[in-house]
Parts: structure tokens; C-alpha cells; sequence
């Protein structure tokens, strides 16, 4: 699996990071499992079905987000956006990082999460609520932060 994990990501990291969530899935979905079928093929679809989910995920969303308000627009970045090396980009990162962390834990996992890249019904499904509950939360939690911001 590593060998295969690899030959796909191209980095070691990536590659176990891309293991460690294939096997998540398994554990997950193994009621799914079809006794008699091919367990190994089974597997290696679900790993390279991670891959190709993450890669589409990491390819349709940019990694700059504005929130366009009638006062400024404020710039609500992934992590990876920032220059380390540029100490205005690294004040700003702690800056957001330290406001997020204030908010409540009930609206900020599914910021976070929609940060990260994850679709509305998939942070549905991974905290079982429901889709128009999750878009409401990550609305009050962006007003909340633009709040925090000022």
C-alpha cells in the first residue's frame, strides 16, 4: 500500500497521510464489505478513490477566500497561503489563528472545516447535522470573525 500510496502522491508524507485516511475509511465502511470478494482490490479502491477525492478538493478550492462587506474586505486564507518568511503574512496567520480559537467550539469546527477544503454535506455528514445547519454555522462563524477582526 505504501509502495502504491507513494507512486500516487509523489511525497512520503502525503503518501502515509493518504494511508492513514484509506484505512480510516475501511474501519468506517467495513459493514460494506462483501464477504467472498476480493479484499485487497477492495482496499486499494477505497485509497485510490481518497486520492482522487482529495486531489479534486484541493484543486477546486483556491487558497485565498475574500468575504466581500460593505466595510473592507477581509482575507480568510488557508494555511498554506502564507509566506513563512514574510512576517506580515505570519503576524496575520496568528492573528486570524488566535481569533478562531475564540469562537465557539459549535461554529467554529465546521469553519475550520470548510477551510480545510470540505464540501457543506460532507462536514454534514462527518457531524451528523444538517446541511442548512452547517451552512448557518459557517455563516455566524465568518460574521463573528469579521466581527472579532475590526
Amino acid at each position: 500500500m505504501k509502495r502504491v500510496a507513494f507512486n500516487l502522491t509523489y511525497n512520503k508524507h502525503d503518501a502515509e497521510d493518504l494511508i492513514q485516511e484509506t484505512f480510516y475509511k475501511v474501519f468506517k465502511n467495513c459493514d460494506k464489505y462483501e464477504n467472498g470478494t476480493n479484499f485487497r482490490a477492495w482496499i486499494f479502491t477505497i485509497l485510490r478513490n481518497t486520492f482522487i477525492n482529495q486531489y479534486r478538493r484541493s484543486k477546486n478550492f483556491p487558497s485565498s477566500r475574500f468575504d466581500n462587506t460593505e466595510i473592507e474586505k477581509y482575507h480568510m486564507n488557508q494555511s498554506g497561503y502564507f509566506d513563512s518568511h514574510n512576517p506580515y503574512s505570519v503576524y496575520i496567520k496568528k492573528e486570524l489563528e488566535e481569533q478562531l480559537e475564540l469562537l465557539n467550539d459549535k461554529i467554529k469546527l465546521p469553519l475550520k472545516m470548510h477551510l480545510e477544503g470540505f464540501k457543506y454535506t460532507e462536514i454534514s455528514e462527518i457531524l451528523d447535522l444538517k446541511i442548512g445547519t452547517v451552512k448557518s454555522r459557517i455563516f455566524f462563524a465568518r460574521k463573528k470573525l469579521i466581527k472579532q477582526l475590526k
